[in-house]
């Protein structure tokens, strides 16, 4: 999905660098196996996204990493 294009019509502003967006565990790991996955908020990740994606792949995504 292009979430940066906005949609005026539904009310959608489009999103800009920094803002945050809830993404499921299944389209983020496709989004890895593509990769195009965005940085995650590991505090702000559901514990059950564990079920699907390994810890340490999560953590070699962790938004502070790529910060400068």
């Amino acid at each position: 999905n292009d979430l940066s294009t906005p949609v005026p019509e539904w009310g959608f502003p489009g999103l800009k660098e920094g803002d945050q967006w809830c993404l499921c565990a299944l389209r983020w790991a496709e989004a890895a196996d593509a990769g195009v996955a965005p940085p995650v908020v590991l505090e702000s990740t559901n514990q059950s996204a564990l079920d699907i994606i390994p810890l340490d792949v999560l953590e070699q995504f962790d938004y502070r990493r790529n910060m400068p």
